[in-house]
């Protein structure tokens, strides 16, 4: 049944607050989810499960699938769905993806998880940073998201579209392009394309940080480096860490970084050297 036709039947309304467009294609959802390469024994938590859509073609494919919605009235509609379509493995929980506790469902599922999705438009970069936080409890995930934020994620130096949660998450994990889906294959249609993007965790950080107090300063150095990218390195880096230019000149200078260049030509090279560059000067 098309969503427009279940949300109907509930007295619902596709919520703009949540970004909420669901899926409409069904031979597009298996296609995602086949693009997972889930094997029969995994546990998969699925975030935004809407009506369905994917949970379905999930629940053909894994040992279990952990069907994750926020929204009350949407919930009740896919435990209907749910319990028509008698897919047994799937445990619908009403709650909120941006406050799993991934390490409970971990331990519940005997091991790391794999992770799924639709990520509404207007929570898909908290949830992104949830889950780079979380990465410990899970081995891949495949996520459908706005073009926009597919993009940013698989972008490199030198363009616009790279930024902070690029540089952060390609630090930490594999990132991969996936298939691209028109606005046509939702509703309602939004106002732009979506992408798949497949994430994996790395087992060591792309450019040799490591611990728990390599991330930490990696995470100051970068949000200071692109807070305003408009400025230089040594002006953006001077404000977002509280010092003074010089300091922030000698920093660069220190990781071989000309101080005039901004932050969205470097690497990850360079990226990790000026992290540490900035921790021996703590």
């Amino acid at each position: 049944m098309h969503p427009a036709a279940i949300l109907k039947a509930h007295g619902l309304h596709a919520g703009k607050k949540r970004g909420q467009n669901f899926l409409t294609q069904p031979a597009t959802a298996e296609a995602i989810a086949a693009s997972a390469g889930f094997a029969p024994s995994d546990t998969v938590v699925e975030i935004g499960a809407g009506l369905g859509a994917l949970t379905l073609s999930l629940a053909s494919r894994a040992k279990r699938v952990i069907a994750i919605e926020v929204d009350r009235g949407v919930f009740t509609a896919l435990q209907e769905i749910l319990a028509s379509s008698q897919a047994s493995n799937v445990e619908p929980r009403l709650a909120d993806a941006l406050t799993l506790d991934w390490a409970a469902l971990a331990a519940d599922a005997g091991g790391p998880l794999r992770v799924a999705g639709n990520l509404p438009y207007s929570v898909s970069s908290p949830l992104l940073f949830n889950l780079l936080e979380a990465r410990a409890c899970w081995t891949s995930a495949t996520l459908l998201l706005q073009k926009e934020l597919g993009m940013r994620l698989c972008a490199g130096p030198g363009g616009k579209d790279w930024g902070r949660l690029g540089v952060l998450m390609q630090m930490w994990c594999e990132v991969r392009p996936g298939m691209e889906i028109g606005p046509g294959q939702f509703f309602p249609i939004p106002a732009v394309a979506s992408q798949v993007v497949h994430l994996a965790p790395r087992p060591a950080p792309a450019a040799g940080l490591g611990g728990p107090e390599g991330e930490a300063a990696l995470g100051r150095v970068v949000k200071a480096a692109f807070s305003q990218r408009r400025k230089t390195l040594a002006n953006s880096l001077a404000g977002g860490l509280n010092l003074p230019r010089e300091d922030a000149v000698a920093l660069l200078n220190a990781a071989n970084i000309d101080p005039t260049r901004r932050a969205e030509t470097l690497s990850l090279a360079e990226f990790a050297a000026l992290t540490r560059a900035a921790a021996s000067d703590a």
